[in-house]
């Protein structure tokens, strides 16, 4: 992984509420959209544009189930190294 594309996904997953998210996916494997607003005391909208942002980068992985909308992990050496370092810390 080059340089700029580290400094990138830190970017985006340096924000407090998609740390919080990043979170809440590491413990549960799969959530969905209204489960993690639900759990994080945010609206719909500002969870689905945290996510979003998180799956344009990569950082996290969408799925549909009927009308929901929901999120996981990719397995990329990145992602597992966020996990470690974030939820040590939260």
């Amino acid at each position: 992984m080059r340089l700029n594309e580290l400094a990138r996904l830190m970017r985006t997953a340096g924000d407090e509420n998609r740390l919080k998210i990043l979170c809440l996916i590491f413990n549960h494997k799969k959530v969905c959209v209204s489960d993690i607003a639900g759990s994080l005391k945010m609206s719909v909208a500002l969870a689905s544009h945290h996510l979003q942002a998180m799956s344009k980068e990569g950082l996290v992985l969408s799925t549909r189930e009927g009308k929901r909308i929901c999120y996981k992990l990719p397995g990329k050496p990145f992602v597992k190294d966020l996990k470690k370092f974030i939820c040590k810390y939260k």
